[in-house]
């Protein structure tokens, strides 16, 4: 059985706290904009500070109060992304990243599934391998790289897609318990490939790496179910 990568296991590390904000595609509502009050035009330095002060209550109108911080990096007022011209924070550019955000929810679900798929793979062929079968070695191989690839493809999508246009609902809703059970996968699935590194060496570590490998899944599975109801 292969060693994790050390990209891996730093990636999944680094954002193990910092769960997929949500799966489910909204349309959030736009945030309406202040109105800019008409003043003389022998009031020029006013009218600037003026202008001033409502652009920037525009900006923050035009993004929620509370994101992830790789959103931020990327899509944050001073964020990567608007260093170009149509990523330019304002009313109708929001509109296109919301946009964005429908297709990366899109990708996030379809690689969220391809990871529970090789999950699956992964257990059964994990078992045979267990019980003496080594011919299954090459396909447990296989559904481990499939399994890996997609949960951090899915994990960075999640992570790094557009803001949405709103704070979410505080309490108890169906976006905060996918939350906390993506904080759950997340932690088992840095568990499940550290363990199988180190279980080479010490097959006393087997049934740890299989309750690990079991928690990734079980997790994973109910974040996708709840996000669905």
């Amino acid at each position: 059985m292969k060693k994790p990568t050390i990209f891996l296991i730093l990636w999944v590390f680094v954002f193990n706290l910092q769960a997929q904000d949500s799966i489910q595609i909204e349309r959030d509502s736009m945030a309406i904009l202040p109105e800019i009050p008409i003043i003389n035009n022998d009031s020029n330095a006013l009218l600037d500070t003026t202008l001033l002060g409502q652009s920037d209550s525009i900006q923050e109108a035009l993004l929620p109060t509370h994101y992830l911080f790789t959103q931020r990096l990327l899509w944050g007022e001073k964020g990567l992304m608007r260093n170009f011209k149509i990523f330019d924070l304002t009313a109708e550019n929001r509109e296109r990243e919301i946009e964005i955000r429908a297709g990366m929810n899109t990708a996030h679900q379809i690689t969220g599934y391809l990871a529970l798929a090789g999950m699956i793979g992964s257990g059964i062929s994990g078992q045979l391998l267990y019980n003496g079968n080594h011919s299954a070695k090459d396909a447990h191989e296989a559904c481990v790289a499939i399994t890996n690839v997609a949960y951090v493809s899915s994990l960075a999508i999640g992570l790094f897609e557009p803001p949405p246009m709103r704070n979410r609902t505080t309490g108890f809703t169906k976006l905060n318990i996918h939350k906390t059970l993506a904080i759950v996968h997340v932690a088992s699935m840095l568990a499940t490939n550290i363990l199988s590194g180190l279980m080479e060496d010490n097959p006393a570590l087997v049934p740890y790496h299989r309750a690990a490998a079991i928690t990734a899944f079980s997790s994973l599975f109910l974040a996708t179910v709840v996000i669905k109801i």
